[in-house]
């Protein structure tokens, strides 16, 4: 099965590796991985910003990279559900476009539902052991469904203790844009919830998008906790190493 990876912006500029994790988490499953070298932004920022222009400027450029390709792979709810659930709506008045954006976004998967429910991964590559608590983001879970799939894949991992945090699926205070617009409400929402998080005693906070985590760390450093991990799932799932110390 030949898939294509958007490795999204932020996977690309601040942490890479997770692009390679979601590598070898695809290739265990199967799959022949496809990195178009062109790619750059789903446009997501542009169009919670209201530039509809660049927004589907960059919806054509996704769409023309990525639409010969069987499925598309995001190590992110986020840009996943952007591309295909908000695709079809920018391009809605232009209708070869809008045709092309409603064939791809049938073919577009966040990376635990593809992994699940398409690929069938049946046992992952990672050795990682400790306690874990999971943040659903916003995107991925009112999007494109993303619930038990994440957890699913963790119970692959037998030293994997999963602690359940109150308001596992509130935000986490980042969505995007808002973050910057809304900085002391975000701030608050972000305090909560790593209270939440600390609060199970995890060692380690998991999640399925990079700019929750980005947002989720940052407010954890700044209350002063140094010890607690924050980690993208496919970073979990491809570690080699145990448990990091709790909150």
């Amino acid at each position: 099965m030949r898939i294509a990876l958007f490795v999204t912006c932020l996977v690309d500029m601040m942490r890479p590796r997770i692009g390679f994790a979601a590598i070898e988490l695809l290739e265990a499953a199967g799959c022949e991985v496809i990195v178009p070298g062109t790619q750059t932004c789903c446009g997501q920022p542009a169009w919670n910003s209201g530039d509809h222009a660049a927004a589907a400027a960059l919806a054509k450029k996704v769409i023309g990279e990525f639409e010969g390709h069987a499925y598309v792979v995001a190590p992110s709810g986020s840009c996943a559900d952007h591309i295909r659930n908000e695709y079809p709506k920018i391009l809605a008045d232009e209708p070869e476009w809008h045709a092309r954006a409603v064939a791809l976004a049938s073919r577009v998967f966040e990376l635990t539902d593809f992994l699940v429910n398409v690929a069938r991964l049946d046992a992952v590559p990672g050795r990682f052991a400790g306690s874990v608590t999971y943040h659903d983001s916003c995107s991925g879970l009112r999007g494109l469904g993303v619930k038990t799939q994440p957890r699913a894949l963790l119970g692959k991992l037998p030293g994997v203790e999963l602690r359940e945090m109150a308001g596992a699926e509130d935000c986490c205070g980042f969505g995007g844009t808002f973050s910057v617009k809304f900085g002391d409400i975000s701030a608050a929402i972000a305090e909560r919830k790593c209270g939440n998080a600390c609060a199970t005693g995890a060692g380690t906070i998991v999640g399925g998008d990079l700019g929750c985590l980005l947002n989720i760390e940052g407010k954890l450093r700044r209350m002063g906790d140094e010890r607690t991990r924050v980690m993208h799932i496919a970073e979990v799932l491809t570690a080699t190493d145990g448990e990091a110390g709790a909150c």
